[in-house]
This record gives C-alpha cells, sequence and structure tokens, in this order.
C-alpha cells in the first residue's frame, strides 16, 4: 500500500513524473484534471456539474473536488494505493484527503515535492509554449502563475512538513534523472 502526492510548480513535469513513478509503483496516478476530463466526457452526473460551473467561468468548488476525488479513490485500480497530482490544492482538501484516508484505513506516505529553479522553469515553459502556438502562455502569465502556486502551496508544503512527510527532489534534469532522483528518495522512505 503506498499513497503518495505529487506537488511542484507549473512546469516542474509533475504530470510526466507522476505517471512514470506510479507505473514503477503498481498504482494509478492520479490527476484532478484528468478526473474533470473523464467527468464530463462520460456525462456523469458528476461530470454534468462540473462542465455548467467550467462553462460560467468559475472554478469548480472544494466540495464538489472532494467527492470526484473521493469517488476515484474507490475505485479497483487504487484499492493498493495512488499518487495523487494536483490534489489537495487547499487545506480543506487536506483535511478531507485525511477523512478518507481514515475511513479506508490507510494514511499518505510521502509528498514528492519537485524543486524548480524559476528561470528555469520560465524558460521551460516559454519553449513550451512556442512549440505548440499556446500564445496564453506569455513570461508575464507564467511568472504570475508561478506566484499564485508559490502562495496557494506554501500552506500545504507547512502542513506535510510538520508531517515529515516532504521528500524534495530537484526538478531539473533530463525525463530520466529526476525519476531516479524521486525512486531514490522514496527508496530512503522504504517506498519501493
Amino acid at each position: 500500500m503506498t499513497n503518495l502526492l505529487i506537488i511542484g510548480p507549473p512546469g516542474a513535469g509533475k504530470g510526466t513524473q507522476a505517471v512514470r513513478i506510479a507505473e514503477r509503483l503498481s498504482i494509478p496516478a492520479i490527476s484532478t484534471g484528468d478526473i474533470f476530463r473523464a467527468n464530463i466526457k462520460e456525462q456523469t452526473p458528476l461530470g454534468q456539474q462540473v462542465s455548467a460551473i467550467l462553462d460560467r467561468g468559475e472554478l469548480v468548488p472544494d466540495s464538489l473536488t472532494n467527492d470526484l476525488v473521493a469517488d476515484r479513490l474507490q475505485q479497483e485500480d487504487a484499492k493498493n494505493g495512488y499518487l495523487l497530482d494536483g490534489y489537495p490544492r487547499t487545506a480543506g482538501q487536506v483535511e478531507f484527503l485525511d477523512g478518507v484516508n481514515a475511513e479506508r484505513g490507510e494514511k499518505l506516505h510521502a509528498v514528492v515535492r519537485l524543486v524548480a529553479d524559476k528561470n528555469e522553469v520560465v524558460a521551460r515553459l516559454l519553449k513550451r509554449a512556442a512549440e505548440q502556438g499556446r500564445s496564453d502562455d506569455n513570461e508575464e502569465t507564467i511568472r504570475n502563475r508561478m506566484d499564485v502556486y508559490d502562495r496557494e502551496t506554501a500552506p500545504l508544503v507547512e502542513i506535510f512538513a510538520s508531517r515529515e512527510l516532504i521528500v524534495e527532489v530537484d526538478g531539473i534534469g533530463e525525463v530520466d534523472e529526476v525519476t531516479q532522483r524521486i525512486l531514490e528518495a522514496l527508496s530512503g522512505r522504504g517506498i519501493q
């Protein structure tokens, strides 16, 4: 049983690393963005609610996000653990996840925190924006997203640090190098 979170600034490679690490540990990588998209595509009742909210240009409230995550964690492939990417994002969501884990008779084992130099990440995101023709990803927008991430994530990092769950890993480098760093850091915690 291995329950993990992965956090890091936009462009640090969380999604890529989440999939790779989850594969190695035989647990699902669960992205809240993917959950939203899957529920919307399948037109589930929750997906219809999310779609209506997003169509109005609003943020999905914690209560609905929590319901989607709780539902996803009850699925068969998550019975031996999970790696969450993009959740929790608030202290309230951390509390909710604690409750879900308690109901499952489980706990969170580690929080992989990808650390990356801001200027390096900005350069990476600008390159990706140019390659994908994403005009909304200019330097000002990217730096603003990073500031929002820092502001919103700081309280979560404090919560997880106080529980001694943070595993800091340098997120800059070749994809394979970063994966190896994460696996070694987790192995140091007895997670293999």
